[in-house]
């Protein structure tokens, strides 16, 4: 490695290893850069493409309140989507060229988005497992140690943490409804727990990029720590609810002081990453269709904004006129 290369690393790791931000300006190695855009990009896309399970139910939620709740939440999501394109721009990324590998399907995003919501309790289900998962990876990231990643994630994790509690208090009312309400409830939690603990990531020992993403801290836990701890957390929760978590394995370990757990189906897993999950197929078409009928949102945007910089030069040589 050239002296000079070799000395920029070093001090680079140095900044990382004394918690130092690292912000849009300063120097980093090519592969940080290139692990940060893969790893925003792919966290805006799920942001996206969520909209598209819960936004499904905005119409046939079961009160007016609920609506309400439902929309505030999608919009929240679209926001959630925007700051993290935003992060990923600030590293020199193209934001049209991250949505055209998405919708080419080069770009990944989360699998747990590609499961269908056969009821209204599955929009609990989500607010509570799904968005539960995401904060527990999420407010490990405030303390990433790119600036724009970490202070975007602050804001995020504020608004998740108010879906995971819709989405707790909708099954709460669910499981304390009627026979029918909690068995709706108990169906919710059985198709979507293990989608959930798949919503981490591969096992350790089969992820190619934590290791490197620890060094540098752009994650501070791995992905098995951070499954651990939500399972650790939810089970207690749905014995409040009165409901069963569905995996005959799991039982408190008193050795360890975390709950033990069956094996994940990796299988199903990597067959939904690479495209081949109930929704995958469905959940594109949407968002291309989506993005094709927008055009004339984003060309009138543009065309304002064009508009408005060339008064404010116009207005700029008027006063030095």
């Amino acid at each position: 490695m050239d002296p000079k290369q070799k000395a920029l690393l070093e001090q680079f790791q140095a900044r990382i290893d004394a918690e130092e931000k690292i912000e849009p300006k300063d120097w980093m190695p090519d592969e940080y850069r290139k692990t940060l855009i893969r790893q925003i990009s792919q966290h805006a896309h799920s942001e996206i493409v969520g909209m598209l399970p819960e936004g499904n139910w905005i119409g046939r939620a079961p009160s007016l309140r609920r609506k309400v709740a439902l929309l505030a939440k999608v919009q929240d999501e679209a926001g959630h989507g925007l700051y993290l394109y935003g992060a990923a721009e600030t590293l020199g990324a193209e934001r049209e060229d991250l949505i055209d590998e998405l919708h080419e399907g080069k770009a990944k995003y989360s699998s747990i988005f590609n499961y269908p919501t056969l009821s209204w309790a599955d929009i609990g289900a989500i607010g509570w497992l799904v968005d539960g998962a995401a904060i527990m990876n999420q407010v490990m990231l405030t303390r990433t140690s790119y600036g724009p990643y970490a202070r975007a994630m602050v804001r995020i994790c504020k608004e998740e943490s108010f879906h995971q509690r819709q989405g707790y208090e909708i099954m709460l009312t669910l499981c304390r409804g009627t026979e029918a309400q909690k068995r709706m409830a108990q169906d919710a939690l059985n198709r979507w727990w293990w989608p959930s603990l798949m919503m981490f990531g591969p096992s350790d020992k089969d992820s190619k990029h934590t290791e490197q993403s620890m060094q540098w801290k752009i994650k501070r836990k791995t992905n098995d720590e951070l499954r651990q701890q939500f399972v650790d957390v939810t089970v207690p929760q749905a014995d409040f609810l009165g409901i069963t978590v569905p995996d005959p394995d799991l039982k408190w370990n008193e050795v360890t002081g975390h709950y033990d757990f069956g094996e994940i189906d990796w299988d199903e897993f990597w067959r939904v990453v690479k495209g081949d999950g109930p929704c995958n197929e469905q959940r594109m078409k949407a968002r291309i269709k989506a993005h094709e009928e927008g055009a004339w949102v984003r060309e009138a945007a543009m065309a304002y904004a064009e508009k408005r910089r060339q008064r404010k030069e116009r207005e700029e040589a008027v006063q030095v006129a």
